[in-house]
């Protein structure tokens, strides 16, 4: 059965050949990455033209024909064509299917568009009425459809700036559609005079509605509302097919073969002609372009893709090449290279590079090319063509050899023989000639004998014999020259082949599939050393199969992509590849071919994954295995193949009661009294021969019964459903415990052993699931139509019924993670899945899921769309898309053999899942491929649960395993044992019972058992049993205990049970050892008799159980059991139509009862113990004399006067009422009358519990009817007392206590009287939940870094040709001479290795608020750029968290003392992040992402640290409440659309927190996962209006404080406004906190009014009546952005990146920190003489910093932002240069200002003092106006330009002087590094003069000293500075991707070198400075506005 096997080695898709061209248009775009986006065949290609790297959507299953790009540029639509077509919305990025949208047309997808905000999207279809539709394309759903237009419809746009209004336009025609609500209105365009009606092509809107269309005949149409306005004539000289529009204007396609690039007012900019520039050619036609900037796209009808730059329009380069239109079969491997030919209708051969990728030559043909062959020395090359000719080629310049025509039709095939001697031409002729090579082709003879045309043939290895195939599936053989056919066996089975590329024979015969024409499959080969196959078919798709497979129907391995037939496949002749040709797409898709045990090959991550995904990478593109049958599997289990096999079908399901009362109503008419079984009149004797049947009874009176008062309540009942189900089992929110059995969901409270229940199922309910809300419950059932509740486990109403989606029933339900979507899988043969947004009871998506069983379905809780089944021999991972699905099977591969699966949990990442499997094993999937498997039980899987640091699995070993959260090692095993019962626990029933459910509380683990048993299980390991049932198996026994609560069962479970009916649990319990069937208790209630299903009975202890005897004397099963009163003896009825009696004291039979002309159902004896009544299957009630059992003929009349001990019959005259009418197909299985005999209580097949008068004389009797049991209610008791009715379900194997009423006293509800008549009542109605709840949005984006600098441009340095290094060592003729050094460097100082971090200058204070906190220890916590900065003050040290990648905005530590080393950080950027941290160890304890696009703005703990608050910065201003050490979200929630300052929980809550912003002030609740959001409310007692909140405080007792805009605080009482406290501050109230400690209020803000100045800081009591204030001091006025308070000081953050710390007691001010406010950071110095620097910023201030001390020493307040500074040689002296072209000197002893000037009017970027020189110094200024000008200083100061640099190209970035101040170098922005010479200004290009100059320092970026510096990533950032260490042995630079890098060597002529990496800036680092001894590195942030001090060492 090997053969049979799919072959290991697989295929990954490399690269597609071609772009659809012909007959599309408007489908090339780029998409936001700068990928090129289009399609061919059945693939969406991304390409990315820079890499040459193309990734593939492979989701549609034909050619697709249309394609929209969503505005956002990240997804887009695609259509397709097809008898279903469908429409893909996918991402480009990942490539992951987003929506699929399906139903809305026929034919085809003709064209599509997305609205200008993307929430729509327009299709057109390809039939007869071109219909147009409006799709919301997430939801898969159509808006609004209309027929467009009875002509072909070729484009459809919409408005960009209403999605209300679109255009299409096709054939003769323009129509624009108005959409409105559901309703697609279209107007016709009025072409009037100014332009003449004609076919428009393209339509496009501008920025002012009007819209522009191309024509056929090359003409601009402007249309103004649907009139056309004016025409541009002669836009082109042919058809225009496309307009793209773009902000910069518009860009055209015609067929001209040029591209029109036109303004926003569509006047022409520029026509770029590509007929006329290479590689463009006379006859071109461009069907599509897209303009992006700087490049252009253009696609053409001839399947090529070219770009064009602006910049040089005259180069346009080929992106994509392939055939153009006309079927593509012919396809040849180069024997030596790796190339292949094809050839094709177009009437071109072309030869491709396999390594390349691209078209290396294309000849052109007088005829359609159909084959080709290589000769074997790779000389020539042979073309067969349409006319029945073949032609020669050179393989160097195919030139041709020599053309020869023996043919009058198509040559189809063409083969050299491997010895080169001879070539092998198939025809449709149906011959195939033989050409001698070495004889210049000459005809050698014909091989004929094939009925029908040649389609394959192939060389025997030594060049004597050839195989063909013909049309008419002929497989022949011929020997060669002779052509003579071979038909001997012998001879042929002793040929060797040198290739296999037929499609006939015995090897091949597995290729073929059941019910497949011999015409389906194309094109194989095989490769003999893999053992491996290709094929080609009709279908598109390409497989691979074992060789030889020799058994039909074998398993293969699939790849699609191709749209319909594949004609040609054929490996490379290293077989690392293989080739495919698409007939009708005229596509070439290159795979690699990865034989067994190897990997992919290749460069980056993406190529080696092992599975494949629709719309994966390059791997295995779609591929699955066969739907044949399976030979390797692993052996099943008996119980699961039990579950396997079970089937849940019903003759007749509840639901059907309403049509079986209509059906028989109306037969009563016709029937009339010939309904009633009985015979007529009183007092006749029946029994002679028959008994009397009874049917629905003897109606004795005229008038129909009452209803009775009694009532009924359920109370209790016993059992859960493990025996077929799995993981239904859960804790609620409120620690009950909800599970389900028979027809009720059950909340069961261990604490009070109480249950309350669901009972509006109307079957057996097989699945539950729970909300993560832990109170919401779902539950699927059994049911022709099956219903799905969503119900309220606290209050027990209904949320929502799902209905009309399933049938039979529904085996598996799941919530998603956000809750608000519930997967479900119905018992269809199909066993479909369906999606819901249950709140609304609306179907999102449907799809088939598996022919086998699905056992269970789950939800990725990382992801919204993807859900993963499991069942029989299958595991499939599904994405949801819209109104479908995309799914993967499981690949098992060679790591397991197939098996059924049974369980499946997700990791803890994306993507990983693990499954529990029947073999005992537990597999680990990655994606969608099994990677490994661990052995877990013995025994199948059958449950696995997620735990906080793991995983759990139970299985049919008993045992409970914990595991690692990787699902490798075992942590703990837990027993489920009856050792390990906590005293005072219910017993097992066995041990080791098989584990069907685990779900995780907060100190136990919940377990529900095989054995219907719900066990609690303590994390340390007691065990206590909480509920029991009976396990599979009917029950059908049931007997009340005379005089006690006690009731007992049998089942066919072969156990015998005793209940405590007060107590509600199982006291006893025996196993009989076989199946039970009746049971009954003696009169005193000493001995109970237990019958069997084979025929025996025993008679037991009552108390013991302990058996007391046995007989057997019938085969058939013991249907009924009783004592007689007197407890004498015992009547034992059996299917055998038999009641024997026996005498209980001499245990001896006395008597048979024989007469029945059926099986005994029921068995009653007189009161005295002298009669039996019996009932019988035939409907008969017989009377018996006990105790001989003779037969006794009693009429009904005088029956009515007996007393019977207990009535259980369901037949006679005193029940006749209890018959429904619909009980032709149905029975009342059992019947009790209480002991009063004033009620009398019923079951019956479809699950009722009745209770009606007795007697119940009239027929049909009204009744009151109670739910819970699911089908056949099999017995029914009421106890001695009559208090109680117990009842048994016989397939739902419950055990049902219910309390009874006698007077009515007890409440009734509707949920457990489900009809109170014998009237039709709609039991079932449909119910729509009103329920909605918010659903939680996730945005991930991704963050380039851009270069800062301004006029920045050209080929950066390492892209740039390579130039010497100015001291690059040259070979010497002495070694006594020295090579000269670079530069100067200093001997003292030691080289520089690595850097630490030691301080950071800076608080982020500009835009935040309350990120400035004391801990628990004393620290002080605030952040600055993109580090945490944990501040020590009693050492003055810091210490950094560096793990951000942006700039931090907010901070939050954790209040709660279990957990308060733990901080929150939360930054901005594309991708923003929060990262939670332990401030002592500064290890990440979690990161959360996914939630906040743009940023996260503001973070606080609950009281406990256990949720953490977090809100966005982007437009909803997002809440998210986080469980973060898990990492998930709990709730989220809209916030607000104005921006949100401040959101904090309230100190003593979990659950309550407040936000506050822009005239905002919510009050928030988490419940569950909602978040439930209420406005603050101001009375009208409180006259205020709302302001802008800015801060939030808290007292106890519910009370609020918000600080306003105004300086008031808001005073809320449990979010109503109760007082404000006004002019708490004269301004803004920015900052306020509340002291844990005591209860005080701290609030700062602005201060404005300093007349009545009572400080920035405000020490409030905690009702915010009295305050003391604080002054700032020094660092007033301020504005306090965060205050905080501990043990008499208040710690402060100021807007100007200062932090305070106020003394209460004294109100010192101390500053603990000081940094530059807001504003880029570019200025930076260090002193030649000492350990101090000057920074410089926008802020206008140039500060003077100690580094020993960590202080600010200076501060001088300039009057324009500062860009540039540098220290005077002798460190006297700063100079400064500003944006405005000022430069100034300070004095560096007191920063007084002793010179200005200035000379230019751009930015001073440089300022570089010279070397000191005699005493004297230069100055150096460089400017943005592209000039360095030299100055010389006085020694009064004065500053005299003494020249300046010429020919400087561009704005200078960096200078660096000589030694002997002669020479500077000089970087330029446009990335040109001059050398100019300082007295004459000129450009020095001498290189032997440069040679000499040695520098006195080096900053530049440039050179080819420091090519090495730029990495290979740069081109989308620059590298900003750099600086050589004094000892010239480092550099260190700064990116703008917020790197300091390290090298250690200079100079660094390597590209790419490397370095080491240190992180904290948040984007761009700006300037970085080593001090004058090396001890020290300064670096700048730009945005960050922070400096930091690196530690060098």
């Amino acid at each position: 059965m090997t053969d049979k096997l799919a072959p290991d080695s697989r295929l990954q898709l490399e690269w597609v050949y071609g772009y659809r061209g012909h007959q599309c248009r408007n489908n090339l775009y780029y998409n936001a990455n700068g990928e090129v986006v289009y399609f061919v065949a059945g693939t969406g290609i991304v390409l990315n033209a820079a890499e040459r790297k193309q990734r593939f959507f492979l989701g549609h299953s034909d050619d697709i024909i249309s394609l929209a790009l969503h505005p956002a540029k990240a997804l887009v639509a695609t259509g397709q064509i097809g008898k279903n077509p469908f429409v893909c919305v996918w991402d480009t990025v990942s490539l992951e299917t987003v929506s699929l949208l399906q139903g809305g047309h026929e034919r085809g997808v003709a064209a599509l568009a997305f609205s200008g905000d993307g929430t729509l999207l327009a299709s057109v279809g390809m039939d007869d009425n071109n219909t147009v539709c409006v799709w919301d394309w997430q939801k898969g759903k159509v808006i609004a459809s209309a027929r467009g237009h009875s002509d072909r419809i070729f484009d459809i746009q919409f408005n960009p700036t209403s999605k209300n209004s679109l255009v299409t336009c096709g054939v003769k025609h323009i129509k624009f559609w108005t959409l409105c609500g559901n309703s697609l209105t279209g107007q016709k365009g009025i072409f009037g005079k100014k332009g003449e009606l004609q076919t428009i092509l393209c339509a496009t809107f501008s920025a002012d509605g009007s819209v522009y269309t191309g024509t056929l005949n090359g003409e601009i149409y402007k249309w103004e509302g649907h009139t056309l306005q004016s025409v541009i004539k002669g836009a082109h000289q042919g058809s225009i097919y496309s307009i793209h529009s773009t902000t910069d204007g518009f860009a055209t396609a015609s067929k001209d073969g040029s591209v029109g690039l036109w303004d926003p007012r569509f006047e022409l900019i520029t026509r770029l002609d590509l007929t006329k520039v290479p590689p463009g050619y006379k006859g071109m036609c461009v069907r599509s372009v897209c303009w992006g900037g700087e490049k252009i796209l253009a696609g053409t009808k001839d399947s090529e893709v070219f770009e064009i730059v602006v910049q040089d329009k005259e180069k346009p380069i080929v992106l994509v090449q392939g055939h153009a239109e006309g079927e593509l079969w012919a396809l040849a491997v180069h024997p030596k290279k790796a190339l292949f030919a094809t050839g094709s209708d177009d009437k071109t051969i072309r030869v491709w590079s396999l390594v390349d990728r691209t078209m290396v030559a294309c000849h052109p043909m007088a005829h359609a090319v159909r084959s080709l062959a290589y000769s074997p020395d790779a000389s020539q090359l042979s073309a067969g063509l349409q006319d029945g000719s073949f032609v020669v080629l050179n393989t160097k310049d195919l030139s041709e050899v020599v053309h020869i025509k023996n043919c009058k039709e198509v040559l189809h095939e063409m083969k050299y023989s491997p010895d080169g001697n001879y070539l092998a031409v198939g025809s449709n002729d149906n011959f195939v000639d033989i050409y001698s090579v070495s004889q210049g082709y000459k005809y050698l003879g014909r091989c004929s004998g094939s009925s029908s045309f040649i389609t394959h043939l192939d060389w025997s290895v030594d060049s004597t014999h050839i195989q063909t195939n013909s049309g008419a599936s002929e497989r022949l053989y011929y020997q060669v020259p002779t052509c003579k056919r071979v038909t001997a066996k012998e001879e042929i089975q002793g040929i060797q082949w040198a290739t296999w590329t037929g499609v006939l024979g015995t090897e091949v015969h597995g290729i073929w599939p059941k019910y497949s024409q011999l015409n389906d499959v194309n094109a194989t080969d095989a490769s003999f050393e893999h053992n491996t196959i290709a094929t080609g078919d009709d279908f598109g798709l390409v497989k691979l199969f074992r060789f030889p497979s020799v058994k039909k129907g074998a398993n293969f391995k699939k790849y699609v992509g191709h749209s319909a037939h594949v004609t040609n496949v054929r490996f490379s002749a290293d077989k690392h590849h293989l080739i495919t040709l698409g007939g009708g797409d005229h596509a070439i898709f290159q795979w690699r071919f990865i034989p067994d045990g190897q990997e992919a090959q290749g460069g980056a991550g993406e190529e080696e994954s092992e599975t494949a995904v629709v719309g994966g990478a390059t791997v295995e593109s779609d591929s699955e295995v066969s739907d044949s049958e399976i030979s390797d599997v692993s052996p099943v289990d008996s119980d699961v193949e039990g579950q396997q096999e079970k089937s849940y079908d019903r003759a007749v399901y509840r639901e059907d009661i309403q049509l079986l009362k209509e059906k028989l109503r109306s037969k009563e008419q016709e029937v009339g009294e010939e309904g009633k079984k009985a015979g007529q009149g009183e007092g006749k004797k029946v029994g002679q021969g028959e008994g009397k049947k009874v049917g629905q009874g003897e109606e004795s009176t005229s008038f129909k019964d009452e209803v009775p008062p009694n009532s009924l309540s359920l109370q209790f009942v016993h059992g859960y459903r493990g025996y077929d189900c799995r993981s239904n089992l859960y804790y609620t929110r409120n620690g009950e415990i909800v599970y389900h059995i028979a027809a009720v969901g059950i909340v069961y409270n261990k604490n009070s052993h109480r249950q309350r229940f669901y009972l509006l199922h109307t079957d057996d309910i097989l699945c539950l699931a729970i909300h993560p809300s832990q109170d919401c419950i779902a539950t699927g059932q059994i049911g022709r139509d099956p219903s799905i509740h969503i119900w309220d486990a606290n209050s027990m109403q209904t949320l929502s019924i799902l209905k009309g989606e399933h049938s039979r029933g529904v085996c598996a339900v799941d919530f998603s993670a956000d809750g608000k979507k519930l997967a479900s899988v119905g018992l269809d043969d199909d066993h479909c899945i369906v999606v819901w947004n249950w709140s609304k009871g609306e179907k999102l998506a449907t799809t088939r899921g598996h022919k086998d069983k699905i056992f269970m379905i789950k939800w990725d809780p990382h992801s919204q769309d993807q859900l993963v089944t499991v069942g029989v021999k299958h595991i499939k991972f599904w994405t949801q898309a819209g109104g479908g699905f995309t799914s993967k099977r499981g690949i098992f591969g060679k790591v397991e053999k197939i098996d059924t699966m049974l369980c499946v949990v997700y990791g803890t990442t994306g993507g990983v899942v693990f499954s529990g499997g029947a073999d005992g094993k537990v597999y680990h999937w990655s994606k969608s491929a099994l990677t490994t498997t661990v052995d877990a039980h013995k025994g199948p899987v059958y449950v696995l649960g997620n735990i906080e640091k793991g995983f759990l699995s139970g299985g049919k070993d008993g045992l409970v395993i914990l595991w690692d959260e990787q699902f490798k090692n075992r942590l703990k095993s837990y027993q489920i044992v009856s050792s390990g019962l906590v005293e005072g626990s219910i017993k097992l029933f066995a041990d080791f019972p098989p584990i069907k459910s685990i779900v995780v509380g907060d100190t136990h683990f919940l377990v529900g058992t095989k054995n219907s048993e719900v066990v609690e299980i303590d994390k340390n390991g007691p065990i206590k049993v909480l509920i029991q049932g009976h396990m599979e198996g009917e029950v059908w026994g049931l007997a009340t205990h005379p005089d006690k609560h006690i009731c007992a069962t049998v089942s066919d479970d072969k156990t015998l049970r005793v209940w405590d009916l007060q107590g509600h649990k199982m006291v006893a319990v025996r196993e009989l050892g076989k199946e039970g069937r009746s049971v009954g208790y003696s009169p005193v209630g000493n001995l109970l008799a237990v019958g069997m299903l084979d025929g025996s009975f025993s008679v037991l202890d009552a108390d013991t159980l302990k058996e007391l005897a046995t007989f057997h004397h019938r085969k058939a099963e013991i249907s009924d059991i009783k004592f007689s009163p007197n407890g004498k003896y015992l009547a034992v009825a059996s299917h055998n139509d038999l009641v024997d009696l026996y005498n209980i004291l001499t245990q001896k039979r006395v008597g048979i009862c024989k007469g029945a002309s059926s099986y005994i159902t029921h068995v009653d004896w007189e009161e005295n113990g002298k009669l039996l009544q019996i009932n019988t299957g035939d409907k008969e009630v017989l009377y018996f004399e006990a105790p001989r059992g003779k037969q006794q003929f009693i009429t009904s009349k005088d029956a009515e006067h007996l007393t019977w001990s207990r009535w259980t019959s369901v037949l006679g005259s005193s029940c006749v009422g209890i018959w429904p009418a619909y009980s032709d197909v149905t029975d009342i299985n059992a019947a009790c009358v209480s002991r009063d005999s004033q009620v009398i209580a019923t079951g019956d097949d479809f699950g009722f519990v009745k209770l009606l008068k007795y007697p119940s004389k009239g027929k049909h009797a009204k009744y009151k009817q109670y739910v819970g049991h699911s089908a056949h209610v099999t017995n029914v008791r009421f106890t001695h007392d009559d208090t109680k009715l117990v009842s048994t379900g016989g397939g739902d194997l419950s055990v049902m206590v219910w309390s009874h009423s006698k007077d009515g006293t007890q409440k009734d509800t509707l949920d457990y009287i489900s009809d109170d008549s014998n009237t039709d009542s709609e039991e079932e109605g449909g119910y729509d939940s009103d329920v909605e709840r918010d659903k939680r949005r996730d945005y991930t984006i991704k963050t380039y870094a851009n270069p800062i600098r301004d006029g920045i441009g050209g080929t950066k340095p390492h892209l740039q040709e390579a130039k010497p290094a100015s001291g690059e060592k040259k070979p010497t003729v002495s070694r006594n001479i020295a090579t000269t050094p670079i530069v100067a460097c200093s001997q003292t100082t030691v080289g520089v290795k690595d850097l630490t971090l030691e301080y950071i200058f800076g608080y982020r204070g500009f835009d935040t608020h309350q990120n400035l906190l004391y801990t628990a220890d004393g620290s002080i916590i605030w952040h600055a750029a993109g580090a945490g900065i944990v501040f020590d003050p009693l050492t003055k040290k810091q210490s950094f968290y560096l793990e951000h990648n942006d700039d931090i905005i907010c901070l939050a530590v954790c209040s709660s003392p279990t957990l308060s080393n733990v901080v929150a950080t939360g930054q901005i950027g594309k991708s923003a992040i929060i990262h939670v941290w332990d401030y002592y160890t500064k290890e990440t304890l979690s990161i959360l992402h996914g939630a906040h696009p743009v940023g996260v703005g503001a973070l606080d703990f609950s009281s406990s640290g256990k949720f953490l608050l977090s809100v966005g910065v982007d437009q909803k201003h997002s809440i998210v409440v986080w469980r973060w050490a898990e990492g998930y979200k709990v709730a989220q929630a809209t916030g607000s659309r104005h921006v949100i300052f401040v959101a904090k929980f309230r100190p003593e809550s979990e659950t309550k927190f407040v936000t506050c912003g822009f005239k905002h002030v919510k009050f928030w609740t988490l419940a569950g996962t909602q978040l439930i959001g209420r406005r603050g409310v101001i009375p009208k007692s409180v006259q205020a209006d709302l302001q802008t909140m800015l801060s939030v405080a808290f007292a106890s007792d519910d009370v609020t404080f918000t600080g306003s805009v105004s300086g008031d605080v808001f005073v809320w009482k449990g979010g109503i406004l109760s007082r404000i406290v006004s002019c708490a501050h004269s301004g803004p109230v920015f900052s306020m906190h509340t002291c844990s400690d005591d209860g005080l209020v701290v609030s700062a803000g602005k201060e404005r009014n300093k007349e009545n100045y009572s400080g920035a800081v405000k020490v409030w009591d905690a009702g915010m009546s009295r305050f003391k204030g604080y002054s700032l001091g020094e660092f007033s006025p301020a504005c306090v952005r965060s205050v905080c308070r501990t043990k008499g000081k208040v710690l402060v953050g100021t807007e100007n990146g200062e932090v305070l710390e106020v003394d209460e007691k004294n109100g010192s001010v101390q500053a603990l920190i000081r940094g530059h406010m807001e504003g880029e950071l570019w200025g930076l110095a260090t002193s030649p003489t000492d350990q101090v620097f000057v920074s410089a910023s926008d802020d206008r201030t140039v500060r003077l910093w100690d580094i020993a001390s960590k202080t600010l020493l200076r501060l001088q307040k300039l009057d324009h932002p500062i860009r540039s500074a540098d220290f005077s040689p002798d460190g006297s002296m700063v100079a400064v240069g500003m944006t405005n072209g000022e430069f100034v000197l300070l004095l560096t002893k007191d920063f007084s200002i002793v010179a200005k000037k200035r000379d230019r009017s751009k930015t001073i970027q440089a300022i570089r003092f010279s070397p000191l020189l005699e005493g004297k110094f230069s100055l150096a200024v460089g400017s943005d106006d592209a000039a360095v000008d030299i100055y010389s200083i006085s020694p009064t100061y004065a500053l005299v330009r003494m020249g300046y640099c010429r020919d400087i190209p561009s704005v200078v970035t960096h200078m660096d002087w000589s030694t002997d101040g002669k020479y500077m170098q000089v970087s330029t922005g446009v990335y040109e590094k001059l050398i100019c010479e300082v007295l004459s200004g000129k450009v020095v290009t001498d290189s032997s003069v440069v040679s000499r100059i040695v520098w006195s320092s080096w900053t530049s970026v440039l050179g080819n000293e420091v090519i090495g510096i730029w990495p290979q990533n740069a081109d989308k950032a620059d590298i900003n500075t750099a600086h050589l260490c004094n000892s010239g042995t480092a550099v260190a630079t700064g990116d703008d991707f917020g790197t300091v890098k390290l090298f250690d060597h200079f100079p660094i002529t390597e590209k790419y070198a490397g370095s080491r990496s240190y992180y904290g800036h948040s984007a761009h680092v700006t300037n970085v400075k080593f001090t004058h001894d090396d001890q020290y590195l300064i670096s700048a942030g730009g945005d960050d506005s922070c400096v930091f001090v690196w530690k060098c060492q």
